[in-house]
């Protein structure tokens, strides 16, 4: 039996150039279908914007590989993180992110119902997404890398198998 990704709502900022303001963003509901349906995607999902691992390696990671990537079939690549759509903008400005799509699941549900939801209150993070990476076709998870030693208030940060590397080697 095959395994879908959730049905949820992702409530993201576009650009809207109508808006005569110095922030041109307006809100706009992007559901699962709208991601994903008819595509090939790879999310790779992440603890938080601006944390170490987060921004040196792995988010930079797939922005440098994109194009790699898009070779091997892939429609779109999103970056996903337990934050709200203003962190999310603002990190991927930061770090110059101009390719990989950021996906923010600020209220958590598309992590919980994939089973990713993790307390890192250890840290003051309180509910973030635990390391994982996936390619999605229409809807259907084909493989999915999941960090080991999932747990709520991991000590360690671990990133082993979500990398780009092994995601292009599976693709």
């Amino acid at each position: 039996m095959s395994r879908r990704v959730p049905d949820v709502v992702f409530k993201t900022r576009v650009r809207d150039e109508s808006i005569q303001h110095e922030n041109p963003f307006r809100w706009e509901d992007k559901t699962t279908a709208d991601i994903f349906a008819g595509k090939s995607v790879v999310i790779v999902a992440l603890p938080g914007a601006f944390t170490p691992t987060c921004s040196s390696t792995h988010l930079p990671g797939y922005e440098a590989k994109y194009d790699e990537l898009k070779a091997k079939g892939v429609d779109e690549v999103y970056c996903l993180s337990v934050n709200d759509a203003f962190s999310m903008f603002q990190w991927s400005k930061n770090l110059g992110i101009e390719k990989v799509k950021m996906l923010p699941d600020g209220n958590g549900d598309f992590t919980r119902l994939m089973g990713m939801l993790v307390k890192k209150q250890n840290l003051g993070f309180g509910d973030r997404s635990w390391r994982y990476s996936m390619h999605v076709v229409d809807g259907e998870i084909k493989s999915l890398f999941v960090e080991p030693g999932m747990m709520d208030n991991c000590p360690e940060d671990p990133f082993e198998v979500s990398d780009v590397d092994t995601m292009l080697k599976s693709l």
